[in-house]
């Protein structure tokens, strides 16, 4: 079981700055892919940015791409987003996600393929 954590949400204004913090625990040794989803209201979630956690190979949409920015901690395992310029289309309840399936590789960001989930954090933009 892998337990994840999020933080860091909150209002800002747009062009403003956030940066969000998934801290994993338990069994992570076969977390091959982390990511970032969002569900904005009445919209479907998706996937904003994914991470190899072994090799670091990244992948961002490219709704955000030049904007948000995926990393990831190896020692406090703890997942980041750091979103810049935000747009009050960013708004949404942002999710950490954990994935232990090697066929995530051919689909970052489909979530069926992650098993395990945070509680999420709300993100809003106003202008």
């Amino acid at each position: 079981q892998v337990q994840l954590v999020e933080s860091g949400g909150g209002s800002v204004q747009a062009g403003g700055s956030l940066r969000l913090s998934c801290a994993a625990s338990g069994d992570n040794y076969y977390t091959y892919f982390m990511a970032w989803f969002r569900q904005g209201s009445g919209k479907e979630r998706e996937g904003v940015a994914g991470i190899l956690t072994g090799g670091g190979a990244t992948r961002i949409a490219d709704s955000v791409k030049d904007r948000f920015t995926i990393s990831h901690d190896k020692v406090t395992n703890t997942l980041f987003l750091d979103m810049n310029g935000l747009r009050p289309e960013d708004s949404a309840v942002y999710y950490c996600a954990a994935s232990t399936n090697q066929n995530t590789i051919w689909e970052w960001f489909n979530p069926r393929l992650y098993a395990y989930w945070g509680q999420g954090t709300q993100v809003t933009v106003s202008t």
